[in-house]
């Protein structure tokens, strides 16, 4: 099994799905995995995600990562685990998530917006820290804390677009978080027809190929 961290460094971008009502997660997931996305991020709130992260487990094997979004606790880094996934996302620092999913030999991301923040969740040793909302920071903002932590690796997530991606990335950024701007409305109404999963694996391909130059 390819870890998790290396799939991350060396692709740079997480895909993130997220749905408030039932949705094809794993339908549209296919379609993410089709334009080259090898980390997927599935978010426990929405409806069926350990069901769609047990079944992407199931059907892709080790070369993609499936993890589990919006985990707040131990006990939802154990539920993501027996779901199989691979890895574990927080929009906080929880040491008791990075803790659990260590001893569970996930990986994690917890969140952080201040360097005070970024410092204390490093000190847990996860894969990387997630900073988030990244948009209301802006690139610079991961230029200047690169200059005194650049050890740390840091994910900017929220609000990053084709355009802001390669920009976080130019700026220090280890890897870029992106739901919307892959996703559209896909898991928003319904099931998807197949030109709006031909659209999402068009712009899965964009946003691959725009990380992947940026890190050459």
């Amino acid at each position: 099994m390819t870890p998790f961290p290396e799939l991350l460094f060396e692709q740079r971008l997480v895909a993130i799905l997220r749905a408030r009502t039932p949705a094809p997660l794993v339908e549209v997931a296919m379609a993410l995995v089709d334009g080259g996305v090898r980390c997927l991020e599935i978010t426990l709130p929405s409806p069926g995600s350990l069901g769609a992260v047990r079944e992407l487990t199931g059907k892709l094997g080790d070369e993609v990562a499936v993890g589990m979004g919006t985990v707040l606790s131990a006990a939802e880094v154990r539920q993501a685990a027996d779901a199989g996934a691979g890895f574990v996302v927080s929009p906080d620092h929880n040491p008791e998530v990075v803790a659990a999913a260590d001893e569970l030999g996930l990986g994690s991301l917890p969140g952080a917006f201040t360097p005070t923040e970024i410092v204390a969740a490093w000190r847990g040793r996860p894969s990387a820290v997630k900073v988030f909302p990244a948009s209301v920071l802006g690139p610079e903002f991961f230029s200047a804390v690169r200059a005194p932590l650049p050890d740390v690796p840091l994910v900017a997530t929220g609000g990053v677009d084709l355009v802001g991606a390669a920009s976080f990335l130019r700026h220090g950024c280890a890897a870029v978080g992106v739901g919307g701007p892959l996703l559209g409305t896909a898991l928003d109404a319904g099931a998807p027809g197949a030109a709006a999963l031909e659209q999402i694996r068009e712009r899965a391909v964009a946003f691959v190929q725009v990380c992947r130059r940026v890190s050459a």
